[in-house]
């Protein structure tokens, strides 16, 4: 993707200048607020801090900040621009350690080339910051002054230029090595650059099994060989005894070309030299040392990667440092050490082994993407590596003994899913409820053949969600499996032919009797029950399933219509709705009727308000209802605002246990201050958390305008009324969506077996 210099002038430059700003974490808005976050109350947690040190990560927010840090000396590509140009980048730099992992960071540019000050500087810092991130510093100075303050300091030191490349890259070549079916111990690997990142990759690829006598770097200057007297010490290291004095000479019969220098320096004909599979990774930015149109016209048995995103395989940075400072701040880590970054490698490649979210590979405009030639590193934007590297990160610096704290691996995990957005947290613990059950819930999928959801049931099956059970022809099921690539075994899921099950003789005389007044007849019956969502409905009211999810490639109602024949509706219903859990950054709302009733009465708005009350009980919210109108109790009597009004009484009366209210506006029912001051009398005094809208059309508009211009997560459509779980998608849901309401269902049918359980006892 090209990018205009004036319109990258202009994201920088518009609104408020640069990239980051401060946010105040409590609230600042009376005099006693600012009593207690200055003076006199923020002498306590000084106190408290001065006679324990390690309070200051309880009462301060050290325990989650980075100080970025770069004199300007090696800037991107830009080379040796100064403190005050690098500071877009370290802003940037910013923006991609909170975006990724919610670090906060201060960015510090100092103002000298003496390596002395900046490790003075970085001294002085340890006070303020939890740890230090060191940027585009050129080498061999980075060396020195990373290595000076990892021994001085007892917080991480990182120097991404060096450390992250050879993490991410490490990660890819471990398994490009296996797809290659080649031995680390015995390939021969070239390395084209020997600055910061050269160096650094050459001594992480020893670590993972690489034979130091089997890396030849090249510099400016040529091959590092043992013969040259204008080495420094870290090019040294990888000095030895060699004939290769240029770069092509050492490309011959090479299994490995690592590239961290410029554009250009290889060609199709040097490749032609390397071993069989040959892997070339060109991480020159932006333009790599060969682009891979000219590489794979020379060589078509390659694997290859670039640092650029329009290209797979890509080498990104921030695969690494926000996650490897995550998982070393939470544990309190003092350093930064050999075990933590090798975690990190090995993370990123098994990650990379996993099957991939349908979103992500979407973000890349691709269909699916899997372990192969073109995916052997994890996309920049798969939020699931934040889940497995920091972990891995923690774990390894508890066992090497840098952690100052032990946590639970697990609990931890959780944890990291409320930082990628509250929505990740909700429906976190959704799954973990559904997965915590004493016996995996059965739920029937009538749309077999869509490869949605293939791979929701794969997801199931594996995160131990649910059972699913496929709907239809299993010829046909087989070839969508392994025409969409997807890897699931289906020996492990129950698939249903409608026409051969066993109880189908059963389901089509049962089907026959309870329609037989209302038109149908049993060929009819037969019939129907020869299409999937029919049958999936039977399954489901018959006691072979627990819950049903369809929807995917139907309309609504064709979807919803065989569920309401066969299962109907509950027996404390008269009627259906539909509603959508509305994720906020720090709140869940419930909205309704969403998809189900275009026009209202009060008998229905009442309805709606109780079950929409129940569902959130029954995932352990306790709801407070707000019944929506354009009047607020009374203030404009209409037809409309007074159907609101006996609604309210409705509920009030058959569930006083409810806390409920209205008719009132939407910003009377979410904004406290306008209750408890202009209506005292309401019974509902905190914000609503479930809206009940006077109609179907009110009611979409609302959850559609908080979900594309609110910046809220809508969760749905969850379908109330009905006795037993059914969730019909909107057409077209993506892969997570079909799984989180598969949760909902589980969840759903578990609470609903708990109620009856005393029933039946």
């Amino acid at each position: 993707m090209a990018i205009r210099r004036e319109d990258a002038l202009a994201y920088h430059a518009e609104g408020r200048p640069g990239k980051i700003a401060t946010l105040v974490t409590k609230p600042c808005n009376t005099q006693r607020d600012l009593s207690l976050a200055y003076t006199p109350g923020v002498a306590e947690p000084c106190r408290e801090i001065h006679r324990d040190e390690d309070e200051v990560f309880k009462y301060t927010g050290r325990g989650n900040l980075v100080a970025v840090v770069s004199n300007g000396t090696a800037v991107l590509g830009l080379g040796r621009i100064g403190a005050l140009a690098s500071k877009p980048v370290m802003e940037g730099k910013g923006v991609l350690f909170k975006r990724f992992a919610d670090v906060d960071v201060f960015d510090l540019e100092v103002s000298s080339t003496d390596p002395e000050d900046t490790i003075r500087f970085c001294e002085l810092l340890e006070p303020t910051v939890g740890g230090i991130n060191l940027e585009d510093i050129a080498a061999p100075d980075c060396f020195y002054i990373e290595e000076t303050l990892i021994e001085r300091l007892s917080i991480p030191v990182f120097h991404d230029d060096q450390h992250g490349t050879a993490i991410i890259s490490g990660a890819g070549l471990v398994n490009a090595l296996e797809i290659a079916e080649k031995d680390i111990g015995e390939v021969k690997i070239v390395i084209s650059g020997a600055g910061a990142a050269g160096i650094a990759c050459g001594k992480h690829y020893i670590s993972l099994g690489a034979r130091r006598e089997n890396i030849f770097m090249v510099d400016s200057k040529g091959v590092i060989h043992s013969e040259r007297d204008n080495l420094n010490p870290y090019k040294a290291r990888f000095a030895h005894k060699t004939p290769y004095r240029t770069l092509s000479d050492a490309l011959k019969d090479a299994d490995v070309f690592i590239g961290l220098s410029q554009p250009g320096v290889i060609t199709g004909e040097d490749l032609k030299k390397m071993a069989d599979n040959p892997i070339v990774f060109a991480m020159a930015n932006p333009d790599p040392e060969i682009l891979p149109e000219e590489a794979f016209k020379a060589r078509t048995d390659l694997i290859m990667a670039t640092g650029r995103s329009d290209y797979p395989n890509q080498v990104n940075n921030v695969l690494g440092f926000p996650f490897i400072f995550r998982g070393a701040l939470d544990v309190r880590a003092t350093a930064t050490n050999e075990a933590m970054k090798m975690a990190a490698t090995h993370a990123l490649a098994a990650l990379a082994k996993e099957p991939v979210p349908e979103d992500v590979a979407r973000a890349y405009g691709v269909q699916m993407l899997g372990f192969g030639r073109d995916y052997v590193i994890p996309k920049p934007i798969d939020a699931r590596v934040l889940l497995w590297e920091a972990p891995a990160v923690a774990k390894a610096a508890m066992e090497s003994g840098v952690a100052r704290i032990q946590i639970d691996l697990e609990e931890y995990r959780n944890q990291l899913e409320s930082r990628l957005g509250r929505a990740r947290a909700v429906t976190r613990d959704i799954v973990t409820k559904a997965q915590h059950a004493p016996r995996l819930q059965r739920i029937v999928f009538p749309e077999a053949t869509d490869d949605r959801i293939l791979h929701a049931a794969r997801t199931c099956l594996e995160e131990r969600i649910a059972q699913p059970i496929l709907v239809g022809n299993p010829k046909r099921i087989t070839a969508a499996v392994e025409q969409n690539h997807i890897e699931l075994d289906l020996s492990q899921l129950e698939i249903v032919d409608p026409l051969e099950h066993a109880r189908r003789e059963e389901y089509v005389n049962y089907m026959f009797e309870s329609r037989k007044r209302k038109g149908i007849t049993r060929a009819e019956a037969a019939e129907r029950l020869e299409k999937p969502i029919y049958y999936a409905a039977m399954m489901l009211h018959m006691g072979d399933a627990d819950g049903l999810i369809a929807g995917e490639e139907m309309h609504y109602p064709e979807a919803l219509r065989p569920c309401l024949e066969i299962v109907g509706v509950g027996p404390t219903a008269h009627r259906i709705a539909g509603l959508y859990m509305i994720v906020l950054e720090k709140d869940i709302m419930f909205f309704a009727d969403t998809t189900v009733n275009i026009t209202t009465d009060a008998e229905t708005l009442a309805e709606t308000a109780i079950l929409a009350a129940r569902f959130a009980q029954r995932l352990g919210i306790e709801p407070r209802v707000a019944m929506i109108s354009f009047s607020n109790f009374g203030s404009a009597r209409h037809p409309e605002s007074l159907k609101v009004a006996r609604a309210v009484e409705m509920v009030k009366t058959r569930c006083p246990d409810l806390v409920v209210d209205g008719e009132m506006q939407a910003d009377t029912a979410v904004v406290p201050e306008i209750l408890r001051s202009r209506y005292p009398f309401s019974r509902l005094q905190d914000r609503a958390n479930v809206l009940v809208f006077p109609d179907l059309d009110a009611a979409n508009a609302a959850y559609k305008l908080m979900a594309r211009i609110g910046g809220a997560t809508a969760i749905g459509p969850i379908l109330l009324g009905m006795p037993k779980p059914v969730h019909i998608l909107q057409r077209g849901a993506d892969v997570r969506e079909i799984v989180n309401l598969t949760a909902i269902a589980v969840v759903d049918a578990l609470e609903r077996q708990a109620e009856e359980a005393p029933l039946l006892a």
